[in-house]
């Protein structure tokens, strides 16, 4: 590809014989080009490099001083006024903040309105922990105030659509996380009983309060109308075989299924 505006210059300032004599053909070209009717007539004759131009440094610095005088005036101009611009203060940008959003109030335990009464739960806890059941369960007894807490029995609805054991024990898994701000005022033992396509749930709970909890919180309502509850009198002999029971994971549910496995609120 050949840039006809940029050859003539070449051929006429840069090219001289000796430069050119190894170009037949492209000289043959370009002098069969120039001497077209249509290109004469813009060009008119062309006359050959004969010596290719030099730099002349002194040329070249008095007409670059030429330039620099003539732009020199305008560049004064232009700086005086960037100056008088940098004395006028830009005005300052406002950002206005948005007032952060007020935090949702912290949701309460409604039991903590309750009287607190003589059983501290938290000790309660730690104790069952850190003891085999021979002295937790007695312990309970000893320091159960039945005047503030209540004891609770439980029993799923549905066994008949249960089926895998360990499926049955993520019920009560995600029963304890639902209720997870309730565990403050709060203790369950909560066992399954049975094997794989015949099992059920059933547990015993206290909490602070004589009347069914979960009512009291929307957070706590998901799963417990799932189950049946009864509240039980402390002073019976029935009840305290059951806490026995279900605090010392053993035995067998109301329908004879063994204790497979159990999990504490707590």
């Amino acid at each position: 590809c050949h840039n006809i505006n940029f050859e003539p210059f070449l051929y006429q300032y840069v090219l001289e014989p000796s430069f050119r004599e190894p170009y037949i053909n492209t000289n043959r070209w370009f002098m069969t080009m120039i001497n077209q009717p249509q290109v004469k007539a813009v060009i008119g004759d062309f006359k050959l490099c004969e010596k290719m131009a030099q730099f002349d440094g002194k040329k070249f610095a008095e007409m670059q001083g030429k330039l620099d005088k003539r732009s020199g005036g305008s560049e004064k101009k232009e700086k005086k006024q960037a100056k008088e611009e940098k004395k006028e203060p830009a005005p300052k940008k406002v950002v206005e903040e948005e007032a952060p959003a007020a935090a949702a109030p912290k949701a309460k335990d409604p039991l903590d309105a309750l009287p607190a009464g003589t059983l501290v739960m938290d000790e309660w806890k730690r104790f069952y922990s850190n003891n085999e059941e021979a002295k937790s369960v007695p312990w309970f007894w000893e320091n159960f105030d039945k005047e503030h807490y209540s004891i609770w029995f439980c029993e799923y609805k549905y066994a008949d659509e249960l089926s895998k054991i360990f499926m049955t024990c993520n019920l009560v898994g995600g029963m304890f996380q639902r209720l997870d701000k309730m565990r403050k005022n709060a203790f369950a033992s909560m066992c399954v009983f049975g094997e794989d396509n015949n099992n059920n749930i059933s547990g015993i709970w206290v909490w602070r309060g004589h009347e069914l909890a979960f009512p009291l919180s929307e957070d706590w309502t998901i799963d417990y109308e799932s189950y049946d509850w009864k509240k039980l009198n402390p002073d019976a002999e029935e009840t305290k075989k059951l806490v026995d029971q279900y605090f010392k994971w053993e035995g067998s549910d109301s329908k004879g299924r063994k204790f497979n496995q159990g999990k504490i609120f707590k």
